[in-house]
């Protein structure tokens, strides 16, 4: 289940997304049309800062901007950044595996099939939605 932080934190890029991208957005112009508390955007948006995301500007015309192109920003990378490994189980995960604590044999467990295909599946389909993809999305409507 994804954390309000990450729900926060797609809000918050997607409206990046849209900007125009060359000038910054003032952290209270995004927190205002997304209806996000301004000092946990500011948390959330330090986050993505550090983790490449977006870039900041100081001062009057300052505010955030995407760091890299809208279409090359998976929703896999933004999931990953803020909560971790995708995998619902630590055995089935790329990024941080490890054996699970009461695990009889590894090679013929069900749990870990299945856990294995729903993390192959939720990754393929996060990693291949960018933030252009879902920016015009809502443009359409």
């Amino acid at each position: 289940m994804l954390t309000q932080r990450s729900r926060y934190a797609l809000r918050a890029l997607i409206f990046l997304a849209r900007a125009d991208g060359l000038v910054p957005v003032p952290i209270s112009m995004i927190a205002a049309d997304q209806k996000l508390p301004r000092k946990f955007l500011e948390i959330i948006l330090l986050e993505l800062k550090n983790g490449g995301l977006v870039l900041s500007y100081r001062g009057k015309m300052g505010g955030y901007r995407l760091a890299r192109p809208a279409d090359e920003i998976s929703f896999g990378e933004i999931i990953r950044l803020i909560e971790g490994p995708l995998a619902l189980v630590p055995c089935v995960s790329v990024s941080a595996y490890q054996r699970c604590s009461d695990c009889f044999e590894e090679s013929v467990c069900a749990i870990r099939k299945v856990m294995l295909t729903v993390r192959d599946q939720t990754a393929a389909i996060l990693d291949n939605t960018s933030l252009a993809d879902l920016s015009l999305e809502r443009l359409a409507a």
